[in-house]
């Protein structure tokens, strides 16, 4: 039988910045990432309007939260304090096809800048999970209204 084993919250910050440094992953590479990612979606021809008309010219301000989101979960840095599902649902344009696309941009982008195969999937596998929680915050269940009682019966 295996012992559970209590952590404190600095060990397990220690860890989890201990593990993405081996994969390469730093404060310095995850700017060089949210820059590269939000060049590109700018450039997408359906993205870059929805985010466009969203952040307008915010977008100094929005890279400086993102980094700050990025290192909060890559690094368990603490830095983010922000309220994404809020925000998120705010966007009316969004559909929920539009986060394969996100998915696929920012996979796309950890390819091209990762230090390490391992970043890719470190990353990724919150990404997914980012993705999957706002899509259900802003969409609801299929075949559920957002209000969880059956749009069928």
């Amino acid at each position: 039988m295996t012992e559970a084993r209590l952590r404190s919250a600095e060990e397990r910050r220690a860890e989890i910045q201990a593990n993405a440094a081996s994969l390469g992953i730093d404060e310095a590479y995850i700017s060089l990432l949210v820059e590269t990612f939000y060049e590109r979606i700018r450039a997408h021809e359906l993205m870059g309007p929805i985010f466009e008309t969203a952040i307008g010219d915010r977008w100094g301000p929005h890279l400086e939260t993102m980094k700050a989101f990025w290192a909060s979960v890559a690094l368990n840095a603490g830095l983010y304090s922000g309220k994404p599902v809020p925000a998120h649902t705010k966007l009316t344009k969004v559909q929920p096809w539009h986060f394969n696309i996100w998915l696929a941009l920012f996979e796309q982008t950890l390819k091209d800048t990762a230090p390490t195969p391992g970043a890719v999937t470190y990353f990724m596998e919150r990404a997914e999970r980012i993705a999957k929680s706002l899509k259900l915050a802003m969409f609801g269940i299929p075949g559920l209204n957002k209000g969880g009682s059956n749009a069928d019966s």
